[in-house]
Order: C-alpha cells, then structure tokens, then sequence
C-alpha cells in the first residue's frame, strides 16, 4: 500500500483524508515466475543441489530454548492416543505415511513444521512425550532426511522445524542412538543450507519470516555458526522490510498472519536469549510494531475480528501472545497502510477494512471484503463478517470455504450478486478493487468515515461509496451507502444490490410489522434496533465460523434493492436501546 501523504502521525492521531492504491495491481505470478519457480523445485532433485547441502556435521546444540507459547491441548490429547488431528482432520499415527501423506495442505504443513511438538508438550510430561515425539521424528526422517522434495523442505516449514526442535529438543533428542541423534542434527543442518539458498523465493510475509527466522536459530545454536548467523541476520532483516508495512501491518492483511508473524520472532528472541546475546534490532522493532495493529483488531471480547480468512482467535490467547511479546502498548486507531480503521466509543466498538485486499501474490486465502465492518457492544458481538476462510474446518465442503472469500460473505454492499474483487478459480485475487479513497474525522460528538472503492466501475459503472458514523455515547452507528456512477461504463437498465449485515451467532433478530426494521437481543438482555430507508429489508440465514474454524448458522439482515443508472443511496441505523 502507499499513501500520497508521506508523513506518519503518531498512534493516536488520525489522518484525515487519504488514497490509498493496490501496490502492483492485480497480477499474481508471471507465466514466467510460476515457471522459474517449478525449474527451482525441480533443481531440489539433482546432485548439485544436494551436493550444495553438504557440509560439517553438527555434534550437538549449543542450548535449548524455552517455547515461550502453549499449543492446543485436544491436539496433545490426540497425540497421547496415537492420533494426529488438525483443523478437523484425524490421521492415526500408526497407519499415516509420512512420504505421501494423504491429507490436506495445512495439515502437511502442521507435520513437517513440526508443530506438533508444541501441543505434545502442553499436555505430556517429558516421559510420556518423549516416546511418542522420538517415533514419529524417526519416521519422518526415513521419510525425508535424504530426500529434498516438496513441500517437507519448503524454506518456511524448515524454518518453522528448525524452531520447533531448538525448542524441543529434549523430546527428540534424548535417545542414546548416536545415529539417529546424528540424524536429527545432520537434517538440521542441511535443511538450513537449503533454506538459506531459497527462503528470498518465498512471497514476503510470515512464509518468508519463517525461513529466514530458522537460519538465524540455527546460526546461534550450532558451533560455529557465526557465518551463518549473520547472512541469516541480514535476510530476515530484509524479509521484515518487504513482510511489514509501515505501521506494523503484515503484507497479506490477515490477523492470523500477524500474529504468526510475532510468535516467530517473539520465539526466535528466545534463542537468542537461550544463548544470552542481543537480539537483531529490527527484530525488535518489529516485535513492538506488530502488537499495536494487532490489538487494534480486537473487540471487547479480546479476540479478533474475522478478516482475509482469519477468525475470531480468542482473547485469552491474544492476550498470552501479546504478554509473551513483553509489549504493553494501546490498540492502534488507524492502521494506515494496513487499511483496518478502528472507531470506539464507550462499549461500542466498529472496525472497517477500508482498503483495497491484498495483492495476489501475497494474499493466501484473500478476501474481496473491502468497505466492510464488524460492530460488538462490550463483549458481545452484534455485526461479524462469515470469516474463517483460511482456518476453516477441512471437513466443510470446498465450495463453502471458498464462499466465506466472497463479498457476500462480509458485513458490506454487493453489486449484481458480484464480488468487488474476483476470487479466481485457482485461489488468486484477480481484478476489482484497485483504489480506496478515505477521509476520517473525530470529535467528541461523533467519530465519522467517508470511503469508497472502484471495485464494480469497470463491471458496472459504479463507485460503492459508504459513510460510517458512531456517536460519543456509543449509542448509535448511522450509515450510508451509495452507488455512484463512474468510469466509461455506464449503466443501461436497474442494477440489483444487497447490503449484508451479518449477525454474531448469539444475537435474537426479529423483524417489525412494518419490515423495515429489526429488534436485535444480545446477551444481558441488552437490545439493539437496526432500521433502513431506501431499499426492502429481509432475514435471511448466515454462517459464522469460530476461531477453531468450526461453523455456526446465524443470521444475517439483507438490505435488498435495484440502483437506477444515476445512482441511489440507503440509509441506515443502529441504535442501542437499553
């Protein structure tokens, strides 16, 4: 993202007015990068590749690291009884083969990033973990030890492996096996040369974090690793500058990308802590920059909103990840260049994706979800967005998780049943939204956004312009959305639209006689009314998904309307009653 304005106002200060533009369009990658890209996998396979992953071997590590997070006790549970089990996938130990393993991307990922070490060890006393840790370890090495291939040697799950046995090593390395401990350490250190030859390949983001964050773990804890430290030092100072935007934002706009991004470094400071030297100082600095935005998506639960397929993770556990970064710091208001705006007054609380999605190339898993909003009373959630996209259960249907990426899968405005940006069949972003134009003021009466999108002008000959409003008591959020005519293209005949707002799954809606409004009952017995101007309303079903990626059927308010070729615009209002 960039902005006109180059200046960057302190944490609290609202800027008010800016542009902000999709950085390199909507392309993903080149013909010619998606060939390069299979060319250097397949360069993986031959003699000189591994002969460039020779070298010393290592005869033990310098020091153990302390994991500085717990993992997911039902998956430790599920480890004790010989069963691996991940986002809704369940494999038993004994029968899954680790050379060809018949299971999604994310649950591949989860076993050889070796993540599983940590919920083994929340749940398991050393003896008990021990057996367990050390047999699949064995298992996996005869699968991979020797053999570099896709995707057990991908540059961000060696470094995510390298991380995890640092930290674990007294799981996997207790063994009097001389060969097998020698194997451990000898796969080490050739996954690190090869990370160190790939990890600038992996698009900018926690991937790439990741990689370079295992080279430099591995510079520290391996004799004579000073040479390695610090190209390993360099790159991931190089990746945190193409990973992290100016106000502490990850590129792929994602909330679980954050805080996969700051529980990498945040466990990579425990390493360099474990060997008692000062830690890289743009690791750092980014530590500290990536909580604040990070907090500024949370609502009065403390958990997150649900934005470019994340889910509402809950608070407890951003509130251990936050504790574990040692940075106390407030919510920020306005993530500029990460494109999430943050509007608060007294319980009520609204956050808005005011920005263009991510670019293509970056964006795993990106949402056309641009103009759209969330909106919680306290620690109840009233407006929420389907969410979950990237953390669903694997055990929904393909072409719902794929849904939940959609426009109308968000608390916004859909033109002709369209999404503002094009969800590709193969995963990517493609055209829509290039350009978002935001202009914010604050007082002490009202808090107000003014911004709209150029997502439906080349389709359709319309910009979606929507104004947000939330008074200072918190009592009331009035909005408006209007389609304006733009571009080259214009209308010929009535254009159809729905404003979606979808509701949390414990809020009661019922509508009024007139169908014009809506009672909303939340928790405590506290009640809202929804009311619109404009167009017809209706109740209609939803789906929310939690931050386990489980789904939950709830509602949703549809504003249903057709919008001449001069344009309309509706108005409508939340207010809260009692």
């Amino acid at each position: 993202m960039s902005a006109d304005d180059p200046t960057r106002p302190g944490p609290d200060t609202i800027d008010q007015g800016r542009r902000l533009i999709r950085v390199g369009g909507d392309k993903g990658l080149s013909l010619a990068d998606r060939i390069a890209d299979r060319f250097q996998r397949l360069a993986w396979r031959t003699p000189f590749h591994r002969l460039a992953l020779s070298g010393r071997h290592p005869l033990r590590l310098l020091a153990v690291a302390d994991d500085p997070f717990l993992g997911d006790p039902a998956r430790g549970h599920a480890l004790l009884k010989a069963m691996v089990m991940f986002r809704g996938e369940r494999r038993s130990v004994d029968t899954l083969d680790l050379a060809r393993p018949d299971v999604s991307t994310d649950f591949a990922a989860y076993l050889h990033g070796f993540g599983w070490l940590r919920d083994l060890s929340t749940v398991a006393t050393r003896d008990q973990a021990v057996p367990i840790a050390e047999a699949l370890t064995r298992r996996w090495l005869a699968a991979h030890a020797e053999k570099v291939s896709d995707p057990a040697w991908r540059a961000d799950l060696v470094g995510r492996r390298v991380l995890a046995w640092i930290a674990h090593a007294p799981l996997i390395l207790s063994s009097n096996d001389l060969v097998y401990r020698s194997s451990v350490l000898h796969t080490l250190a050739r996954g690190v040369r090869h990370a160190e030859r790939t990890a600038d390949r992996v698009p900018p983001g926690p991937a790439r974090i990741a990689a370079w964050c295992g080279v430099v773990a591995a510079g520290l804890m391996i004799a004579g690793g000073e040479t390695r430290r610090a190209v390993g030092e360099a790159g991931l100072a190089r990746a945190l500058a193409a990973s992290i935007t100016g106000d502490g934002g990850t590129l792929g706009r994602s909330p679980a990308g954050q805080l996969d991004a700051l529980m990498l470094l945040v466990a990579l400071r425990e390493v360099y802590a474990a060997r008692r030297v000062e830690p890289l100082a743009e690791m750092t600095g980014a530590i500290a920059a990536l909580v604040p935005p990070l907090l500024g998506l949370c609502h009065g639960d403390r958990g997150l909103a649900s934005w470019q397929g994340s889910g509402p993770i809950a608070g407890d556990t951003i509130e251990a990840i936050v504790t574990a970064s040692g940075v106390r710091t407030r919510p920020l208001k306005q993530a500029r260049e990460w494109g999430y705006q943050r509007l608060s007054a007294q319980s009520t609380l609204l956050i808005v994706d005011a920005a263009p999605p991510p670019v293509a190339r970056v964006a795993e898993g990106g949402c056309a979800s641009t103009l759209a909003f969330e909106l919680s009373d306290g620690p109840h959630r009233i407006i929420v967005n389907c969410g979950g996209g990237r953390i669903a259960n694997a055990t929904l249907p393909a072409a719902l998780i794929e849904g939940l990426r959609t426009t109308a899968a968000h608390s916004t405005l859909v033109l002709a049943d369209s999404n503002s940006t094009a969800v590709l069949p193969d995963g990517a972003l493609g055209k829509g939204v290039a350009e978002v134009e935001l202009a914010r003021a604050e007082s002490d009466t009202v808090s107000r956004i003014e911004a709209s999108h150029d997502g439906y002008v080349r389709r359709f000959g319309f910009v979606h312009r929507r104004t947000l409003a939330l008074s200072g008591d918190g009592r009331d959020l009035r909005g408006e959305d209007m389609l304006v005519p733009a571009g080259r293209k214009r209308a010929t005949a009535a254009t159809p639209f729905a404003i979606r707002f979808h509701l949390a799954p414990h809020v009661e809606a019922a509508m009024t006689a007139d169908g014009q409004a809506a009672l909303l009952r939340l928790p405590g017995n506290l009640l809202w009314q929804f009311r619109c101007r404009g167009a017809g309303l209706a109740l209609e079903e939803s789906v929310w998904i939690d931050g386990d990626g489980r789904p939950h059927p709830t509602q949703q308010l549809v504003v249903n309307g057709e919008t001449p070729a001069g344009g309309t615009s509706v108005s409508w209002w939340f207010h809260r009653s009692k």
